[in-house]
């Protein structure tokens, strides 16, 4: 995780002083089951709970002479508790009792950081679709001109995608938050399982239904497919303007602020960049997934090689996501439309881009298919070549057309609209 691709909301989460706060409440959440259970004496707990959260330094310190980050967090937290107290603490646990259901509890406030990220993107998206819904532009097929659309039925379209995104989200989100406080193989050999209800109740998260020792790490792998699709359709709405951010399409410009430069050499150019930069952040989290779903095979009951991955894909995956759903909702707030822009590119080939409403006319009018669909073509042949328009060439083939506008294909877009305003709906 570097900082360029870090917003604070986020990367707060995954300090590790932010790890060591999260598991002192799960060590004190433990011992205070175990003195409802009259395990541990009441005055030991309250001297649990007086401890200070250890610091970070300290851990690292303590573990240069441990090798084991859980043992020297107990034993850098429990210098704050009374010798007779501090044998009490961790009892009857494992290390992944602690750090599985810490970590489930770090995911669900990621997700939920992540989430409204997610969904401020939807809502600029529904926004613009909603602004630009009438807003004619030129389909294209293979990156060629089809028939018309609207802008907004583009965005529209990333907006649903957006809106599953959430969705998928809200659903890893249920997987991951979940915790364990089971002992060395799952069995509860020598905890009692109130303490691990106890636990995940007061920080929210469900129970692992059968604990081997860990999590199953299933659950994780499906959190980050869910980002890295969020992360291919964030890519593919970058892919879209910077598409038609090109110079010579130049439908629509990333938002710029007064100091943007574009290029050290070139002080003409008005570069993608955001667009580029969504890009290649997708890049990364689909290769995040490729490592979550190598971590859920794990040996027997549990291993470790999972812990190093984590450590490195998990806050990583989190944080880029977050930054590129922000950056991506960013773009699209201030994304500049040129509407003659779109209206020059429809009738940029002479009409070509009707060719299929002449084509349905003609059948309609009972011109039999094969002819139908060779005069049309023979007519945009000799208009692609660069001679006249669609309705001209028609014409000296002895075909007569009426005008031809872009509403011609948008007379049942208001059964999509209707789509949209569920959406928007949903959105409030």
């Amino acid at each position: 995780m570097i900082s360029r691709y870090a917003l604070p909301e986020m990367a707060e989460l995954w300090t590790d002083q932010a790890r060591y706060a999260t598991w002192t409440r799960v060590e004190v959440l433990a011992s205070r089951a175990q003195a409802r259970l009259g395990t541990v004496p009441a005055s030991a707990l309250a001297d649990i709970e007086r401890a200070r959260v250890p610091a970070a330094d300290r851990v690292a310190e303590l573990e240069r002479a441990r090798d084991h980050e859980i043992l020297s967090f107990l034993a850098a937290y429990c210098e704050d508790i009374p010798d007779d107290s501090a044998r009490w603490v961790h009892l009857g646990m494992t290390s992944y009792d602690l750090v599985d259901t810490a970590f489930g509890h770090t995911l669900g406030r990621a997700c939920d950081v992540l989430h409204t990220a997610v969904t401020r993107l939807r809502a600029a998206l529904v926004d613009q679709a909603v602004a630009h819904w009438d807003t004619p532009c030129v389909g294209r097929t293979h990156g060629m001109h089809a028939e018309p659309t609207t802008f907004g039925h583009k965005l529209a379209g990333f907006a649903f995608a957006i809106d599953r995104c959430a969705r998928r989200l809200t659903d890893a989100r249920a997987a991951v938050a979940v915790g364990t406080i089971s002992g060395s193989v799952g069995t509860y050999g020598l905890i009692d399982p109130y303490v691990e209800r106890y636990v995940c109740g007061e920080l929210g998260l469900g129970v692992e239904e059968m604990p081997s020792q860990v999590v199953a790490r299933d659950r994780h792998a499906q959190l980050l497919q869910a980002v890295a699709v969020l992360g291919a359709c964030v890519e593919q709405l970058a892919v879209e303007t910077r598409l038609l951010s090109r110079t010579e399409v130049r439908e629509v410009e990333e938002p710029r602020t007064s100091a943007y430069q574009g290029s050290s050499a070139m002080p003409h150019k008005r570069n993608p960049t955001t667009g580029e930069r969504l890009t290649g952040l997708a890049r990364l989290l689909r290769g995040y997934a490729g490592m979550a779903l190598e971590n859920v095979a794990l040996w027997h009951e549990r291993d470790l090689s999972h812990s190093s991955v984590e450590r490195v894909a998990v806050p990583d995956a989190m944080t880029v996501a977050h930054y590129q759903a922000t950056a991506a909702a960013d773009l699209v707030t201030g994304l500049q439309v040129d509407k003659e822009r779109m209206r020059a590119a429809i009738d940029h080939t002479g009409g070509l881009v009707y060719s299929s409403a002449v084509l349905a006319d003609l059948l309609e009018s009972g011109t039999e298919r094969e002819r139908a669909y060779r005069a049309v073509q023979s007519a945009a042949d000799t208009v692609a070549s660069g001679d006249g328009d669609l309705a001209t060439a028609l014409a000296a083939g002895g075909i007569d057309i009426g005008p031809l506008e872009p509403e011609r294909f948008l007379g049942h877009h208001d059964v999509l609209f209707k789509r949209l305003e569920t959406l928007r709906g949903h959105q409030a």
